[in-house]
């Protein structure tokens, strides 16, 4: 396989460890808020607001991965020197 199809088959695979982690402390943070809220239910607003902003905290790392996912498929910084390489072997 050549270097392109690694960066693919790498940049599928980060996402997808990427999203794994964040849905499983998406889920461990909104199941810790709903046991607060039912241990105390008049303090739910506070339970809310704090689980919103985790949520956006967690939910920012999904969308780094996907970005960096991203620059690997299509900004690449080695691909120049990838088909450099391809090129002066292809005309050895």
């Amino acid at each position: 396989m050549d270097f392109f199809t690694w960066s693919i088959i790498a940049a599928a695979f980060g996402m997808g460890i990427g999203s794994i982690g964040t849905g499983i402390g998406m889920g461990i943070a909104i199941s810790k808020a709903c046991e607060g809220v039912a241990r105390n239910p008049g303090a739910s607003g506070k339970i809310l607001t704090n689980m919103m902003v985790g949520l956006a905290l967690i939910e920012s790392l999904a969308i780094y991965v996907f970005v960096i996912c991203i620059i690997a498929l299509y900004a690449n910084p080695f691909t120049d020197t990838v088909v450099e390489l391809i090129r002066a072997g292809m005309g050895a």
